[in-house]
């Protein structure tokens, strides 16, 4: 078959392909070139999920008369001037391939002025093609219309979803941008009714105020700010604010919104025994790296970046993250639970509107909520929390069990209601974890070697596993065909337990996830087999005992699964409830 070259028509296309999957593709570059050109505010007006018309318009520098044309060349730029460039990126732009790719799948038009010139220039292509040029009055900044996105492409079209789905993608985005740009004002408009609007004051606060939600950003903690080869600053959720997924965390480079799958389990790593199962934190991380240490070429749409020392990045990450927990971990309150479970957080129904994937069924409602402008945003007191100075909880005085479940104690600025499995689930999480970290879990032996009988699956499971399950206290040692003998078990570990606990161990779904997930899982499946029951009568000093461990645990708020251990009702709450106030 002979070799031919392609038409310089395809060329275009497949190189557009690679740049513009999407519309909210079209907008990222679109947006991310306003903002290397300083702009101070970014409109973005949206038709038909992106799909009929993107217009981003900026009060950025312009480009001048004589480039503007040279703009939609390919490999054009201003931000590269020499290949060492390529090793040192510090603009969000850099490969001049997005005016280019843009306009080989739409029809484009671009007004635009620069500061240093008294009128404007307006340019439209067409598939590529110059169709029209004039010069035009305007303030300076830039205006690109994009139309009819992939009107030349109908096979590409077709694999578009959704309107609404392909405009809660912008929503996403322009969501990750109005919180990264807090001096930026942004203003997101979807068929003629506003859905985003940021002030630009400035506040990152505020920003997270303006675009997630006041509850959010109330419940939000200031990382420890660091510096050395990785700077970090941002916001991390307090444990009761969780998500169904992670469209809530949001890291940057140097500016450039990433997704990335180390940061993320870097900080989710940070969050672990807080959480309940399946949910995840809210973040906003930023960090600063040496643009020389950091590749930022390594995709196409430049939504990955790679470090060249991941491993330091993803420490500082998880410590930053950790720390801020550790140190302002807030008390959920009585009026702040759900009462049917405690697996959504309170701004899980509250936020004006969700993003990413979950913004399909919100999106029929565009501008119902985050279309208005908040007010300047003050922190003030946490609706989900109160703050007791760190993560430590203040001297409490024992008052009695109710139902035989929670402890009920008095301190200094209310009642606090204890659930003795959850807080007792704690106090053995946070003791065995450093037991087995240092190789020293006790272990007692039983009078008599208890046998257990296991299917051939969970039989290979113990096998392969031995090693992890010894360190957290277990002698189990084969004796014939499935049939294994417990010979010791954790100390303190109630015998009766040793079937249920084993079972659980060695169940399917603790096989997933890598060996270290096994054993944290393991860990958890221990500490709550061992720990105290409800409706388990306790004495004055059991109780006491009980109060007295969990307030030298590093995280008392919460048990292993992520279930509050206490709620506190403050005595503002109860001078409310007699009407003293």
């Amino acid at each position: 078959m002979a070799i031919r070259a392609l038409p310089a028509e395809v060329v275009a296309q497949i190189a557009a392909g690679e740049v513009v999957e999407r519309p909210v593709s079209v907008v990222k570059e679109l947006l991310e070139n306003s903002l290397d050109a300083g702009a101070g505010t970014i409109h973005i007006e949206v038709q038909g999920g992106g799909q009929r018309l993107i217009e981003v318009a900026d009060d950025g520098c312009g480009i001048g008369s004589a480039d503007v044309e040279l703009a939609f060349g390919r490999h054009t730029t201003s931000k590269l001037r020499s290949p060492e460039d390529l090793f040192c990126i510090r603009t969000l732009g850099f490969r001049g391939e997005a005016l280019a790719s843009i306009a080989a799948v739409a029809r484009v038009t671009m007004t635009t002025r620069s500061r240093d010139e008294s009128s404007g220039t307006v340019v439209r292509l067409e598939g590529g093609q110059l169709v029209r040029r004039e010069r035009c009055a305007r303030p300076p900044g830039t205006t690109v219309t994009v139309e009819n996105l992939f009107y030349n492409l109908p096979a590409r079209r077709k694999f578009l979803r959704s309107d609404v789905t392909e405009a809660g993608h912008i929503l996403a985005l322009t969501v990750a941008y109005a919180l990264a740009y807090a001096h930026v004002r942004f203003l997101l408009v979807h068929n003629g009714r506003e859905v985003l609007r940021s002030s630009g004051t400035g506040d990152p606060l505020n920003a997270l105020a303006e675009v997630m939600g006041p509850d959010v950003a109330r419940a939000m903690t200031p990382l420890p700010a660091s510096g050395g080869p990785v700077g970090i600053s941002g916001y991390v959720g307090a444990p009761s604010l969780h998500r169904g997924t992670r469209d809530a965390l949001f890291f940057y480079v140097n500016g450039r919104w990433v997704q990335d799958r180390t940061l993320a389990y870097a900080v989710e790593e940070a969050y672990r025994s807080l959480l309940p199962g399946g949910r995840h934190p809210v973040a906003v991380v930023h960090l600063r790296v040496d643009p020389a240490d950091v590749d930022v070429n390594i995709h196409p749409t430049k939504r990955e970046v790679r470090f060249r020392q991941g491993r330091d990045v993803f420490a500082v990450v998880q410590r930053a993250v950790r720390h801020a927990l550790v140190e302002h971990a807030p008390l959920p309150q009585v009026e702040n639970l759900r009462t049917e479970g405690a697996t959504i957080a309170p701004e899980d129904r509250a936020r004006p509107l969700h993003i990413g994937r979950e913004a399909q069924a919100e999106l029929a409602q565009l501008g119902l909520e985050l279309g208005r402008v908040a007010p300047p945003f003050s922190p003030g007191p946490a609706p989900a929390a109160s703050r007791v100075g760190g993560s430590r909880l203040p001297p409490l005085r024992l008052l009695g069990q109710v139902a035989q479940t929670y402890i009920l104690a008095e301190g200094p600025d209310g009642l606090y209601l204890i659930d003795q499995h959850a807080a007792h689930e704690r106090i053995l999480y946070e003791r065995l974890r450093a037991l087995r970290a240092s190789l020293a879990v006790p272990m007692q032996t039983l009078l008599e070697p208890r046998p257990i009988e296991l299917t051939q699956y969970q039989a290979r499971v113990l096998e392969a596993r031995e090693e992890s399950i010894r360190r957290l206290g277990f002698d189990i040692a084969p004796f014939g065909g499935t049939t294994f003998l417990v010979r010791a078990v954790p100390a303190a570990f109630p015998p009766q337990e040793i079937p249920n606990v084993l079972a659980e161990l060695l169940q399917t779904t603790q096989e997933r996830g890598g060996g270290y997930d096994w054993e944290e899982r393991a860990l958890v499946a221990v500490v709550c087999h061992a720990a105290l029951r409800a409706r388990q009568v306790l004495t004055e000093q059991e109780m006491s005992d009980l109060v007295r461990q969990l307030e030298e645990t590093e995280l008392p708020y919460t048990c292993p699964h992520g279930r509050p251990t206490l709620v506190q009702m403050t005595l503002a709450q109860l001078e409310r409830q007699f009407g003293r106030r």
